[in-house]
Parts: C-alpha cells; structure tokens; sequence
C-alpha cells in the first residue's frame, strides 16, 4: 500500500538521521574528552595526556615478537600508527556511545566516563609518573566528554508528535541540538588549542637552552677521518650519518624535552661509595672526548636501515664510575650491571665490565658537532661501543644505577630480550637496491659493514651460486665504525641474487645462519634480487 510504504520509508529515514545525530553527538563529546585531558595536561605535565599514556601503557604490554613486526613493517612511523589506531579506536567508542545514548543516556554518559578512567589508572602505572597529578587530565577529560554527551543527547531525545495519516513519528529539538553542538564544537577546538599552546610552552625553555647551549672543544679530538673512509659510488651510505637520516627507535610517543638547566645526573646504587649528582655545566666542565661511532639497533633485520654512525662528544663514563667508588667486577667490584634510566623511565641494563674495560664508552652530549638533537637525547646520552642500543644507548639520561643482573631485569629484559648483547657482524648492500633493473655490463655493488670493537677485515661478494669475491674495502676509521666497500661485476643479462658477507677483526666470518632479531639480533647475509635486461 502507497500509504504503509510512505511511512516505512519516512521511518527510515528518521532511524538513520536519528543514528547520525547520536554518532555525531558522540564524536564532539569523545573530541571534547580529549581536548579538556590535554589542556589539563598543558597545565601541569605534557606528558600525562591520555593518548600518551595508553599509547605508553599498550606499548609496555605488547609482546617483543609484536614489537618487533611494528618497526619492521612501520619503520618509524610506528609511532604515528599507534597513535592514528588510538584515536580510531576512541572514535570508534564515541559513535557506538552515541548511538547507544539515544535510548541510554545514563549509560552512554558513563561510558566516557569509563574511558577517563581507564586513561587514569594508564597514567599512574607508566614509569614515570610523578603521582595523583598524571590522572588528572584524563579524569577531567572523562568527566567533560559525560557531561558533554549528556547535554547533547538530551537536545536530540524524541519527542511524540502527531504526523498525520500515517500515523506518528519521532520529531526532535534541531535547533536545540545544533546550537548546542555548536557550543560544543567551539569549546573543544579552544580547549584543544589552548592546550598545545600551553605544551608548547613549557617546552620553550628545553628548546632556549639547546639553543644557547655552546660546547666545549674535545680535551681528545676524534682522530682525522681517512681521506679514503667515504667512498664516491652514488647511492652508499654517506661515512657520517646526518641528524636528518639517524635511525630513531624507542618507546617514546612523545620526544621528552629537558632543560638542560634543570636537568641532573645521579649515580648511585651497589658499590656506589661516593654516590654523585651532576648538573650539566659539570660534566661540560670535565675532560671530553670526541670519538667515531657507529650505533646499531637490535630491531635490525639482516640489510636494515636501524644503523647509523655519527661522530660523538661526551664525558667517558668510566672516569664518573671510578670517581664514584665504582670497581668493575674483574677487580673486586659489587655490581656487574649498570641500570641508566630516562626522563621517560625506560631503563637499560649495561654490563659494568663492558663500560669500564677501556673502550669510549661516554655520556654523549654532542652530535656531529651540535648539541644532541631532542629526538636523540639532549642534553645527555650513553653512548657504549660495541653493545645494541637497548643495553647500551640510554636517551634522555638521568640516572645511574649499580647493580647486578641477577638483582634487575630492565625493561627489554622483562620482554625476552637478552641481558647480554654484543653487536654481531653484518655487512649490508645499499646498491643496487633490491629488484633494481642495471643495465649489463660493469655494475658497481656497494654498501657498508660493521664489527664494532672488532672493525672489517674482509667482505665478499657472490653472484647467484657462484665463487665469493673479495670486495675493495675503504680505508677504516676506527674498529668502532662501520666500514664502506664497493665491488664491480660485470653484469650479464637475466636474474641475479647477489650475497654479501664479512669478516671481522678477528677472523670471524659472519655467519649464514638465519636468526630473527630476538632475543639478541638479527644474523644471516644480506641478498638482493636485481634482473639485468
């Protein structure tokens, strides 16, 4: 019938309309939510804001396997992603809160309510909490996305009114609705707004202070590199990585940034008999060395990019640790594992043998002759030759603790990842790069490898099954650095798989055997796949 037909399909229009106004009304309530959490969190402690704390607290829970596919598959955006997947997941809640509000607004008021709370308990269980303070912006957050949501499903609550022949249909406040969405829409955006405004300026001092920020000349300069350390061939990786192009893997959603004027260093713990707190004028006021290093990331797969070589100024941290009273365990000493931790409280665990046997190990405050970029620490850093960044290359420095390995796990440890590791020997390809087309005739292949406190002594090459070939190796800075080397083959039309593979100083020749990079880095030989036409 004309008539039954009309109505079910004025009704269904309404439903729809209906659903649309509750989605809309929970995507302003959810945006209000997270606009008041971060102005709050503006207010006091940045840090504390609930997209931050529950991006920490999920990357805290994940397993290492579950990490590991991250960087690998995101690289460094991997970040980004958890956050868009945050704020997509909340998005998410507000519109079925919304929906679900049109017949429960009680409910559907609670229910964000239960979001802040959730953010709340994550902010009181990260690792650097200061206390009840870091709840704050995600209870506030919770309490004005409620009432928000309340106010606005109440402007959309039907009312019966009479719709003629066929029958009634739900009629409901728009102007009501839209005004006070309106409201909404203007508070949240201010909020969000006045918010980052005020994170912006607390973090003005942090950016003053590396600006102004001069450093000293090295009392040991970085030795002069080889006029033959950088190779010519177009696309190798440059000799010394730039700020720009330095690999960047760590927990942190949000890069700390430190006053350097406020900032301190505190040694303590076992065997600690002169424990010591430094400001960084101290430490800049000590002997500094300056030094060729290259850092390497245990998340590097076999030919990753998470490697990177930079030239380093800091105190030797082994001088620090001696003047704290501080033995290594092969003479006498009580603690066999150095905890450093970070503003953000990521702790990592180095063997106290390893940092004091002699090596340039430091506290890096210069990076390629600049302060440290925040991204990569400022104003300090442990730099450890030798050692994968997580029991080694602590950002954002700001404790020393001595203590044993059977005592502590830090936190990679707790994700079975090993207590021990030493950089195994990798060589990479950088060109040509995997399923490029050369043409045939004289290809030059070329990359970089690395032993670090064991230098390059050899690489070769192999073309598909064929014999190894010695590669022409560039001049070596020092066994702390990667090495480039370069090889020219005569390219022959069809497919080709070419493998590389190193010998390190002490003629070790890297292994072949496949190994993922848990629980202590990745090893097997790096291969390409090129077609020659």
């Amino acid at each position: 019938m004309p008539g039954v037909s009309s109505f079910r399909t004025t009704l269904s229009r309404t439903t729809l309309s209906r659903a649309a106004t509750g989605a809309s009304a929970g995507l302003l309530a959810g945006s209000t939510a997270l606009a008041v959490a971060e102005l709050v969190a503006g207010l006091g402690r940045p840090a504390s804001g609930p997209v931050t704390v529950v991006g920490g607290a999920l990357i805290d829970r994940t397993p290492a396997p579950v990490k590991d596919f991250a960087i690998r598959t995101f690289g460094e955006d991997d970040k980004t992603v958890l956050r868009l997947g945050i704020l997509a997941v909340l998005g998410l809640a507000a519109v079925g809160l919304g929906v679900i509000g049109l017949r429960h607004r009680r409910l559907a008021a609670a229910g964000v309510l239960l979001f802040g709370t959730v953010g709340a308990v994550a902010a009181l269980g990260r690792p650097d909490s200061s206390g009840t303070g870091d709840a704050l912006p995600s209870m506030a957050g919770g309490l004005a996305g409620s009432f928000a949501l309340y106010v606005l499903l109440s402007q959309a609550a039907a009312v019966k009114a009479p719709a003629g022949r066929g029958g009634e249909s739900a009629v409901w406040d728009r102007r009501g609705f839209l005004v006070a969405a309106g409201v909404t829409a203007v508070t949240a955006t201010s909020a969000g707004v006045l918010g980052r405004f005020l994170s912006a300026q607390q973090g003005q001092g942090a950016g003053v202070s590396r600006d102004r920020l001069v450093l000293p000349e090295p009392s040991s300069p970085a030795p002069a590199v080889p006029a033959g350390a950088q190779s010519r061939v177009p696309g190798i990786s440059s000799f010394l990585t730039p700020h720009r192009d330095f690999y960047r893997v760590d927990t942190a959603l949000t890069v700390p940034r430190v006053d350097a004027a406020t900032w301190r260093l505190r040694i303590h713990g076992k065997g600690v008999t002169r424990p010591r707190t430094y400001t960084l004028d101290q430490l800049l006021a000590r002997p500094l060395i300056e030094r060729d290093i290259t850092l390497t990331c245990v998340s590097n797969e076999v030919g990753g990019p998470y490697v990177g070589n930079a030239r380093w100024l800091g105190v030797p941290l082994a001088g620090l640790l001696r003047e704290a009273g501080v033995r290594p365990p092969s003479h006498g000493g009580a603690a066999d594992q150095l905890v450093a931790r970070s503003v953000d409280g990521m702790t990592l665990g180095s063997p106290v043998e390893d940092v004091m046997d002699g090596r340039d190990a430091m506290l890096a405050v210069g990076m390629n002759g600049e302060p440290l970029p925040f991204a990569h620490g400022f104003p300090v850093r442990m730099v450890v030759p030798g050692l994968y960044g997580y029991v080694s290359a602590c950002k954002w420095i700001e404790s020393i603790e001595l203590t044993t390995f059977d005592a502590y796990d830090p936190y990679w440890v707790k994700r079975a990842w090993a207590r021990r590791a030493p950089i195994k020997t990798q060589a990479r390809i950088d060109t040509p790069r995997p399923f490029a087309r050369p043409a045939a005739g004289t290809v030059t292949i070329a990359g970089v490898a690395w032993a670090q406190r064991r230098g390059i002594a050899r690489v070769e090459i192999r073309i598909d099954d064929g014999p190894w070939q010695d590669a022409d190796l560039a001049a070596q800075d020092s066994i702390d650095t990667w090495r480039q080397w370069s090889y020219r083959w005569n390219a022959a039309p069809g497919a080709h798989t070419i493998t590389v593979r190193a010998t390190d100083g002490s003629g070790r020749i890297q292994t072949g055997r496949r190994a993922p990079t848990v629980p202590d880095g990745a090893s097997g030989r790096h291969s390409v796949l090129v077609t020659v036409p």
